[in-house]
């Protein structure tokens, strides 16, 4: 995004978000073995342009994501390392396996899952409707529920701290 485009995005309160920018919500802390709804923080759009993609499953092939204006590299597909496998609900997920693949008006980002965790439910609404996750980041444009296997929130950053972490980017 140009350094002269200004846009205003909010950081909810009761989360916690890692650096890659993903929030964080316990759903119910008195349990021990609580799940973990995931989301994308609002500063994804504000930084990257409007979310146009949102896949909760490792692309088979992301030719698919390839820019339509590149003209220098066309006909060449990337290829991952490894082979991916679509995400089901069931699958165990280790610290840096994908996540969640954005392709954004600008660029496509990877992100990893933030710690060890076996997914609960996948919300395909937002990869259906991928505005849920520009209008309303913090409700319906939920990503995941997982089940951690090693969770520590203090490892995370709170709506302060993530506050003043994207005031030094």
């Amino acid at each position: 995004m140009a350094d002269s485009d200004y846009v205003e995005f909010s950081v909810a309160q009761g989360r916690k978000y890692t650096l890659e920018h993903l929030w964080l919500q316990v759903l119910d802390e008195k349990k021990d073995d609580s799940q973990v709804k995931i989301g994308l923080s609002e500063f994804v759009r504000a930084e990257y342009g409007d979310i146009i993609r949102v896949i909760l499953t490792k692309p088979e092939d992301d030719s698919e994501f390839k820019m339509e204006d590149s003209d220098d590299d066309e006909g060449e597909v990337s290829q991952d390392d490894d082979a991916a496998t679509p995400m089901t609900s069931g699958d165990e997920l280790g610290l840096e396996d994908l996540l969640i693949t954005i392709t954004t008006e600008y660029e496509k980002l990877l992100i990893n899952a933030p710690f060890p965790c076996k997914i609960v439910s996948l919300n395909g609404d937002v990869e259906d409707n991928p505005d849920l996750v520009n209008d309303d980041a913090y409700a319906d444009g939920w990503c995941l529920i997982v089940q951690p296997f090693d969770y520590d929130a203090d490892q995370y950053l709170d709506e302060n701290e993530y506050i003043e972490y994207l005031n030094e980017l």
